[in-house]
């Protein structure tokens, strides 16, 4: 059996030579597969304690002839079949962000020209604000001049007019109507402010090169495990947390540079090699009110990347994804509750 990390491709066919001999009739066949760590193995015998590794029965010439896979239980089918579907949510949150992308680069040729349309934006938004405070200061105005009129009545120990009285309460009705407009206005301009900075930080992303990324840093070892690579928010709050540590964690593994982030989708590129993994995370809702988030593992479109994301490798990956946002989290309370000295 031949073990190798990194074989190149005269060395792949020099090997399975040795192996094969020479025999032109009956030529013993060559399996190749990945064991826990991903290391790659050509032998013309699987091991018992390999047999549950997917694996490709080679020609001669390095060509493969099948591909087998262990045979699942009816658990790992149901994950697999709950996967996909993770991923096809996660895949409709990708194609959105293309289309995004797509549009900026379309719309806009320079940064200034963003921070141009953004100004006359925000602008447009301040003057419907003074048009708006311009309304709350007449209703106001307004309504004082009516409860004065009501206070004159009531000193003079004359009746007040039930027409002054239906006056006052519209009044007080349309000044609280403007006081809810001008705060939904508000809301509505800060929430396009932020938007703006994000495509503006995306457009940079897109038209700038790509600096080196830092040094990462080591991860705590991780126990509790998770099949699916499932993070369930309990609260916006926590979620927020969980998304930030989780994009340390698609950073760590991923052997591909950053792609998209946003606050729905955190991505790498695609891998380009049969060595690369690629890691993304997506924010899933699962009702109007509860999301969850989902990890998930790309290789590359290959015979030696689909074994890749096979092994038990991408598996421990994957499943140690949720007992270490869990354990992050837990970190950060701890630290956030001790004492000051």
């Amino acid at each position: 059996m031949i073990k190798n990390t990194d074989l190149r491709c005269l060395l792949i066919l020099s090997s399975l030579s040795f192996i094969l001999g020479s025999a032109p009739v009956e030529a013993k066949k060559v399996y190749r597969w990945l064991d826990e760590q991903g290391d790659t193995y050509f032998s013309d015998q699987v091991p018992p304690e390999q047999i549950q590794h997917s694996r490709a029965t080679l020609s001669q010439t390095g060509r493969v002839l099948e591909v087998t896979e262990p045979a699942q239980s009816k658990e790992q089918i149901e994950q697999e079949k709950r996967l996909q579907e993770l991923r096809t949510q996660q895949e409709k949150l990708i194609a959105s962000q293309k289309i995004h992308d797509k549009a900026l680069l379309s719309s806009y040729h320079s940064k200034e020209d963003m921070l141009l349309a953004i100004q006359a934006k925000m602008s447009i938004f301040d003057k419907q604000k003074d048009v708006i405070e311009g309304s709350i200061d007449r209703l106001t105005e307004q309504l004082n001049n009516q409860r004065q009129a009501i206070q004159s009545h009531e000193s003079a120990a004359q009746p007040v007019p039930k027409a002054l009285v239906d006056e006052v309460q519209l009044s007080q009705t349309r000044l609280e109507q403007a006081q809810i407009t001008l705060r939904s206005h508000l809301e509505k301009q800060e929430k396009t402010k932020k938007v703006d900075e994000a495509d503006v930080a995306r457009f940079l992303f897109l038209t700038q090169t790509t600096k080196d990324l830092p040094s990462r840093a080591k991860i705590p070892s991780i126990k509790e495990a998770n099949e699916l690579g499932l993070f369930y928010c309990e609260n916006d709050f926590q979620c927020n947390k969980a998304w930030e540590i989780g994009r340390n964690f698609v950073n760590f593994y991923s052997t591909t540079e950053a792609d998209v982030y946003n606050d729905k989708l955190i991505m790498n590129r695609p891998p380009p090699k049969d060595t690369d993994i690629s890691l993304s995370l997506s924010k899933l809702a699962i009702n109007e009110d509860d999301y969850q988030i989902f990890l998930d593992i790309r290789c590359r479109p290959s015979l030696m990347g689909e074994l890749l994301c096979a092994s038990p490798k991408i598996k421990a990956i994957r499943s140690s994804f949720r007992s270490y946002i869990n354990d992050a989290l837990s970190r950060a309370a701890l630290n956030s509750k001790a004492p000051i000295l």
